[in-house]
């Protein structure tokens, strides 16, 4: 941006002066508006006059607008031209009927699984009054990772249980339902490069690493590799036979105990996928190399997961109908540490209590990620959100899908669509649907016409999503529709049952609307979509379905710890290739990241392979710019959004300094939340006192509050690093000691960070980040939030 003279000389009050403002993009990139301003300072200082100025790209060259500059310049704007969880709570029952009740234990009191089963049923036989009524009501018996069982039991017997000493918990079990060729090269993870580099080659491609995958529905269509591991699992059931384990399949589980028959009937009683998510988020995670997959020739390219050698476990706990019971997936969860899995992917929704059971996986060495929700972008309403797990959040990547409209005088204008199906090629007849009421969709004056769906009100109180299956059941032969988020693209194949569905944004939609309302005959036509990938397309950016923080159950948490792309993601189903977006199709993508960094990094914790994620992040685009967070309206994203960032792979390989936390230290917060206080340290029950890549202060008193946090260098052996501080606005934030020096024999050190307010004011949370640079090419950084 320049101007043009930028010296103004008044020599009379009341003088005008007139310069010019001239725009020039530096990238040609298509994206939303940024942000800027043009300040007039008098040389003495006496007066300072901003005007505020937004600009958005449409890869013109130039643009240069001429402005009157009077005593009191005027404001100017310069236009240049996309639900995870709804839980399903349980209601109390008479006393008489009986229920699958969830009893967790906490860590087994036994080393032997049958003991600890015995146990289990001891235990309900005092309830019960027989061994054999004990042993006819388990469903589920959590032995290998943890102490705990699912049992069919009246209101009344769970009560009963709830009062044993042994006894942590007891709760109804609940039902919850589910929430590439480009991704991984975006990540530059890149296959087909002149010859792989970095975290894919140091990872070994994922070579021996087991990704457990428990979410639901998985199918066999993922090819073979090498040699498998020596302890693969599972049984022959229903369309799933031992000949669909294979080199990448190692074993396959599925769990139907406890549901409803009637909610899985027509489903396969088996490990076997029938919709395709499971497929879908599996061969994200660790697909092997399958040339020319697209989806009806979009998106074409060589689809493969990010660690490509790893080996799958297979743990179907979900059904199409039935959802994912919370009993279910807590027996995946203890088969999974049984079965020796490094890592455990769970793409699905959260309720609290069950799955607090991951922490034994977690101290058994298996780092746990989960998806994050599609609740967004409604603050407060990430799930999953527990501090030994990693939660992620969803972002777009640098692909879209343009579609040309060309209107009946030859007009021409943009949208988004998946449009992959020729029509006959010609103009159809176009009707302004206004807000696409049913009376209008309904109505004979849209017959065998696209129509036109334009409504500001739409962008707040009702997603277009909601209106779409009423217009995909009109006798129209499409819609275009104007809207805000451009991630809105991610329903399209779900919503418009394969016919003609165009999304504009709502300056073309008013253009749209101003032709149709001045037009006799209004004609408009709809050409086939066409990839666009690469620096053409602004992103990374928050998608507009990722549920954001902060956490209401764990405020002293930052959640979601991570972002990654989610958002129209090609993966197999069933026995082709489809798009799928959502926080479900975004967790495999750390899942695979992860296994490569624990083949590189065999030794690293889960809380090690958490910290180098978090801290390499990056939070601006190739550009330079700040991410953003779609949303209506569309902001600059902050660790709500995407906790630490963007996912890094390479960076991660190597983050110089680690924020580790010893397994020990989650079970005490554990105690003093949810178990027994026996060893409970009050002290330790503030999260933001336990050793993470965070820091976040939801009550911020008067009093300086300080929090210490240690980190271990597992860079250059003699290194020192120094902290740059960016403070949360309204706080002061000293870190002491600001200079930390390792060598062989210092690895680790501990420094504290004192926060304190400045003015005592009741506000909302506001955002800093303390970063680490050594003298060469780490910077390790770490998001803060506090609320005074």
């Amino acid at each position: 941006m320049d101007v043009e003279p930028s010296v103004l000389h008044f020599r009379a009050s009341g003088e005008k002066l007139h310069f010019e403002v001239t725009f020039t993009p530096l990238h040609k990139v298509q994206g939303g508006f940024t942000f800027g301003s043009l300040t007039w300072v008098h040389r003495h200082g006496n007066n300072s006059v901003r005007i505020p100025i937004a600009v958005r790209q449409r890869f013109s060259s130039t643009a240069t607008c001429k402005m009157g500059s009077q005593h009191l310049l005027s404001s100017m704007l310069l236009l240049l031209l996309s639900g995870f969880i709804q839980m399903a709570t349980l209601g109390r029952t008479p006393s008489s009927t009986k229920l699958l009740y969830i009893v967790y234990m906490g860590e087994r009191q036994h080393e032997d699984p049958d003991l600890v089963t015995a146990s289990h049923h001891d235990m309900l036989s005092s309830v019960l009054g027989s061994k054999e009524e004990a042993v006819s009501s388990i469903v589920y018996s959590y032995k290998h990772g943890f102490s705990g069982f699912a049992a069919m039991l009246t209101e009344s017997q769970a009560d009963q249980i709830a009062e044993m000493p042994e006894v942590v918990s007891v709760d109804p079990s609940r039902r919850v339902p589910l929430l590439t060729t480009r991704s991984w090269d975006y990540l530059d993870l890149g296959y087909e490069q002149p010859q792989p580099t970095g975290l894919l080659v140091r990872g070994n491609f994922g070579d021996g690493i087991i990704i457990g995958v428990a979410f639901g529905r998985n199918r066999e269509a993922l090819m073979t590799m090498v040699t498998a591991p020596s302890h693969p699992v599972g049984k022959e059931r229903q369309n799933f036979t031992v000949n669909h384990c294979n080199r990448k399949i190692i074993g396959a589980r599925w769990y139907a105990g406890g549901v409803d028959p009637s909610l899985i009937e027509g489903d396969y009683q088996s490990p076997r996928d029938s919709e395709g998510h499971g497929t879908h988020t599996a061969s994200t995670a660790a697909g092997s190399l399958v040339s020319d997959a697209s989806f009806h020739g979009l998106g074409a390219g060589t689809a493969r997961g990010g660690a490509p050698r790893a080996r799958l476990a297979i743990y179907k706990a979900c059904w199409a109908k039935a959802g994912c019971p919370d009993a279910a997936v807590l027996k995946a969860i203890d088969d999974a540490i049984h079965d020796g899995v490094d890592i455990l992917s769970l793409s699905l929704g959260g309720l609290l209590q069950p799955y607090l059971a991951s922490i034994h996986a977690v101290a058994k060495g298996i780092t746990v990620i989960f998806a994050g929700g599609n609740d967004g972008p409604v603050p407060q309403t990430i799930s999953n959100d527990l501090p030994w797990v990693i939660t992620v959040a969803a972002s777009t990547m640098d692909r879209s899908f343009p579609t040309l409209l060309t209107l009946g005088d030859n007009r021409t204008a943009v949208g988004q669509s998946i449009l992959y199906e020729s029509t006959d090629g010609g103009f159809k007849e176009l009707a302004d649907g206004g807000s696409c009421s049913r009376a209008v969709l309904n109505s004979s004056d849209v017959v065998g016409k696209i129509v036109l769906c334009y409504q500001l009100a739409f962008a707040s109180s009702s997603p277009p999503r909601r209106h779409f299956p009423l217009a995909a059941r009109s006798r129209r032969k499409g819609i275009i529709f104007a809207q805000y988020s451009a991630s809105i693209l991610s329903f399209i194949d779900n919503i418009c049952n394969g016919t003609v569905c165009v999304f504009v944004d709502y300056e073309i939609g008013k253009q749209i609307t101003d032709y149709v309302t001045n037009t006799r005959s209004p004609l408009v036509k709809v050409s086939l979509t066409q990839d666009m990938v690469g620096s053409g397309v602004m992103s990374p950016r928050v998608a507009a379905f990722s549920s954001r923080g902060p956490s209401i159950l764990f405020p002293d948490l930052i959640k979601p710890d991570i972002t990654a792309p989610g958002f129209l993601i090609l993966a197999a189903v069933k026995d082709s290739y489809k798009f799928e977006s959502g926080t479900s199709m975004a967790c495999p993508h750390v899942s695979g990241v992860a296994a490569l960094l624990k083949a590189a990094h065999p030794r690293w914790s889960p809380a090690a392979i958490k910290s180098a994620l978090v801290t390499t992040a990056h939070t601006a685009n190739k550009y330079g710019f700040p991410m953003e967070a779609e949303g209506v309206p569309r902001k600059l994203a902050d660790p709500f959004d995407f906790g630490g960032g963007h996912i890094d792979p390479n960076k991660a390989a190597d983050p110089g300094l680690i924020y580790d936390v010893d397994p020990e230290d989650y079970f005490k917060f554990f105690n003093c939340t949810y178990g027994p206080s026996t060893t409970c340290d009050l002290v330790d029950s503030r999260l933001y006192r336990l050793n993470l890549p965070s820091i976040s202060i939801p009550d911020l008193k008067k009093t300086p509050l300080t929090v210490w946090r240690t980190v271990t260098n597992v860079g250059n052996t003699d290194s020192i690093y120094r902290a740059m501080v960016e403070s949360p606005p309204g706080v002061n934030m000293v870190i002491e000691p600001s200079v930390l020096q390792f060598n062989a024999s210092t690895t680790t050190h501990t420094f504290a960070v004192t926060f304190t307010p400045l003015h005592m004011v009741q506000g909302d949370f506001n955002f800093g980040s303390l970063t680490w640079f050594d003298d060469g090419k780490h910077a390790v950084r770490i998001p803060i939030a506090v609320r005074v």
